[in-house]
């Protein structure tokens, strides 16, 4: 059942995210004035965005983050107290509401007749929701029970991308690796991909950067890939980026922005911010090694700057900023990079 609160005004506790747990305020303070990222894509860090009082908006792993049609920035955690938090861009709370989902992983909006609908993935109760803004619920996928599973515990759903047609594609990242192609109405029409080609199939999203082309793109996350297939599910290609452990592709304009959970040897703690373009080499890596690449091939990155601890997903504003929600970091909220 979903439960709203009333909004409970309170900036006594501006910092109070970034304050808690492991990754304690004075590592990240440090590096106030700093400008991390290379090359055409640099960013300055701003302490104060979006850090809420915990006694009233606790999170757990702030897992992903969206921005809806009225430029709002919507935050999905796995707290059930408040699954939801809608901040304006300025980092103003707006709303909060939950579903009960202890395992709420993915966030995809979609704007469909007009109206913006969440796609939210739960990986302990193996389903997939769609909700209103509000947070009433209009669709649910559970387990595609048949050919490729016989319990619901095997299916264990990470992300969806939905398709401009309405088609919905969910990643069973924590499950069986395979791809499910619903359409609209939450039938199944497709089942591709699997253990043969994911090891994590962690993030999906489409890449329409080619409007007469349009792709998906799938993480790979412990193979440090991107994998890209087409819409009825065929391999097309990859992309490697060794050393980087990357969260779902957000496109944004001809970028690939990725949240960067680990990297090196996949080391707790040592995650950074990858930025591709459109040609899809890594060239800004917010809080990471400069990227190079020799022959063609990209070196093997690593965390430089601890400014993240297990970034887990990145939204980008009309004005190419990042929002980063972490996942493990001492119950945090999220960290703002603002492009200068």
């Amino acid at each position: 059942m979903m439960i709203r609160r009333n909004f409970i005004k309170n900036t006594s506790f501006a910092l109070a995210g970034l304050a808690l747990g492991k990754f304690p305020m004075a590592e990240i303070a440090k590096y106030k004035d700093v400008i991390i990222g290379h090359n055409s894509h640099q960013y300055k860090i701003d302490l104060n965005w979006g850090a809420l009082n915990s006694n009233f908006y606790p999170v757990k792993d702030c897992h992903e983050m969206v921005q809806d049609s009225r430029g709002r920035i919507i935050l999905l955690t796995n707290h059930v107290k408040n699954n939801i938090i809608i901040y304006s861009n300025s980092g103003q709370l707006e709303g909060v509401w939950t579903t009960n989902l202890p395992g709420a992983h993915g966030l995809t909006l979609n704007v469909e007749g007009g109206e913006d609908f969440l796609y939210i993935t739960d990986s302990e109760k193996n389903k997939v929701i769609k909700t209103t803004l509000s947070g009433k619920r209009v669709l649910e996928l559970n387990f595609p029970e048949g050919e490729k599973y016989s319990a619901p515990n095997q299916y264990k759903p990470t992300e969806t991308a939905v398709a401009e047609n309405g088609d919905i594609y969910v990643a069973d990242g924590y499950g069986e690796q395979w791809i499910l192609h619903y359409n609209s109405k939450g039938e199944l029409l497709n089942i591709f991909g699997g253990k043969e080609y994911f090891n994590n199939a962690h993030g999906i999203a489409i890449d329409k950067r080619d409007l007469k082309n349009p792709t998906l793109l799938i993480t790979a996350r412990q193979q440090n890939k991107l994998k890209r297939f087409s819409l009825e599910g065929k391999f097309l290609s990859e992309i490697n980026l060794p050393g980087a452990f990357i969260c779902r592709p957000v496109i944004h304009e001809k970028e690939i922005y990725l949240a960067t959970i680990w990297s090196g040897d996949g080391g707790e703690g040592t995650g950074f911010v990858s930025i591709l373009n459109e040609n899809n080499r890594l060239i800004s890596a917010p809080g990471g090694c400069v990227p190079f690449y020799e022959n063609g091939a990209l070196q093997p990155m690593y965390q430089a700057l601890k400014v993240f601890h297990h970034p887990h997903d990145v939204c980008v504003d009309e004005d190419e900023n990042l929002y980063v929600a972490q996942w493990n970091s001492g119950a945090t909220y999220p960290i703002k990079l603002v492009r200068v």
